[in-house]
């Protein structure tokens, strides 16, 4: 058990969707989170999954200011403080420009509304984490029928524009690809 798994309590569905809840009651106004990591492939895709950690971006409401209920939030659950953070926003940048189209609802309260990206929004991002513990993941979404119409376009546009990292992208969705026979 790594450092951060004993300091770090595991989020399941329930506990995921009842921070969800609490943060929507503190909210002084409406707020969109965009989920991107292992939430997303749980709530909009029902992958049987626990992490540690929610991966959102939040629109109608600054991090700093969002952070604030966050913490309020973590203190009443007992969840760490940054069970809900915008740690993903760094691979964004790979994300189509059409990725909005694809986003999925998968909470919406009086004041906050969060939706998931999309499976190849979510395969293209696990291809530049390209860890070990994303193979399942990206093998999943793969199964589940992600267009790779879209993701070829997009790693092909990427690799045209000489984008960090996407010659590993590429080799790790040409090894998912083989993994899965497609």
């Amino acid at each position: 058990m790594s450092y951060y798994s004993c300091m770090h309590k595991t989020l399941n569905k329930n506990i995921m969707l009842k921070s969800l809840q609490k943060l929507d009651q503190k909210l002084p106004c409406p707020c969109l989170l965009i989920i991107g990591g292992g939430w997303a492939l749980v709530l909009s895709n029902d992958f049987p999954l626990a992490t540690y950690d929610i991966d959102a971006l939040p629109k109608g409401i600054s991090i700093d200011e969002l952070n604030i209920f966050v913490l309020q939030v973590a203190r009443e659950l007992n969840l760490p403080n940054d069970w809900l953070n915008p740690y993903f926003a760094s691979f964004t940048h790979v994300l189509p420009l059409d990725f909005e189209t694809r986003l999925k609802t998968v909470f919406e309260g009086s004041k906050l509304t969060a939706q998931a990206l999309g499976k190849e929004d979510l395969l293209i991002m696990k291809c530049f984490a390209h860890r070990q513990k994303d193979i399942p993941h990206a093998r999943a979404l793969v199964k589940k029928g992600a267009n790779l119409a879209i993701v070829d376009k997009q790693m092909a546009f990427l690799k045209k524009n000489k984008a960090h990292g996407v010659e590993q992208a590429v080799e790790f969705l040409d090894m998912i690809l083989e993994l899965e026979d497609v």
